[in-house]
């Protein structure tokens, strides 16, 4: 047999075998990018519903440096994080360095101009369709934000689990902030990098595999969501919900 055929089957029966080893990785990870995403999406569906419909001087170079963001690696985030949590840092005081929470914080860092730039897009696009209406209706900019944003909030879902794929997936933040620390600061990319040039395959493909299947169950959650969307759009008269409750 090939190696990768017995590092396959080592790694189904890691998986299906309930190994204590393995679970805790895959919890871990799971528990520090939710964390992340809960609160990069928070801050990214206030900044981006405002700035889908605030007009200001300079806000085009706002949406520049945003989309710039979005490229930004993550090992550069990692090492920002690092500089700032380090003893001679600013935020040294707090000892985060090498914890859950500058994992926590790295990842967040790293999701939230994809959440914020995802929602501002969303919410731009539907105040060109209904702007105008909900102006002439006395709804001042806030209040539009928050409308159109109950309006979209199937399209915000998906902006929602696809800031969780882009944190879950990630490796270089969290190697840099975490440390990679045997049952405290371990998670499924770490441990993938780490085990494979150990030469654990069996371990690193059990948890490549878990990881695939978090990234497909996404997703597939994405797809159902578009396509309900969809239909409860197909079914409407074309009025957002926010609109039909002012008038």
């Amino acid at each position: 047999m090939s190696t990768f055929t017995d590092s396959a089957a080592t790694a189904l029966q890691l998986i299906f075998s309930s190994d204590p080893v393995l679970h805790a990785i895959v919890g871990r990870s799971l528990a520090v990018s939710a964390s992340a995403c809960a609160v990069a999406c928070v801050l990214g569906l206030v900044l981006g519903a405002w700035l889908g419909v605030a007009r200001f001087p300079g806000r085009g170079g706002v949406l520049t440096v945003l989309n710039t963001l979005l490229a930004v690696p993550s090992v550069v985030v990692g090492l920002v994080v690092y500089l700032l949590l380090s003893r001679s840092g600013p935020l040294g005081s707090l000892g985060w360095l090498f914890n859950f929470q500058a994992m926590v914080l790295a990842q967040a860092i790293l999701v939230l101009p994809v959440s914020t730039a995802l929602t501002r897009q969303v919410i731009e696009d539907a105040e060109r369709q209904h702007g105008e209406q909900l102006r002439s209706l006395g709804a001042g900019t806030t209040l539009r934000g928050l409308l159109l944003a109950w309006d979209e909030r199937y399209a915000l879902l998906t902006m929602l689990m696809a800031s969780f794929g882009r944190a879950v997936s990630e490796v270089g933040a969290v190697m840099i902030v975490g440390g990679n620390i045997d049952g405290f600061t371990r998670v499924m990319t770490t441990a993938i990098a780490l085990e494979t040039s150990k030469g654990d395959l069996p371990l690193a493909l059990a948890l490549g595999l878990i990881l695939l299947s978090v990234v497909l169950l996404l997703n597939t959650a994405i797809a159902l969501v578009r396509h309900w969307r969809e239909r409860v759009e197909g079914s409407s008269h074309g009025i957002p919900a926010g609109v039909e409750a002012m008038v």
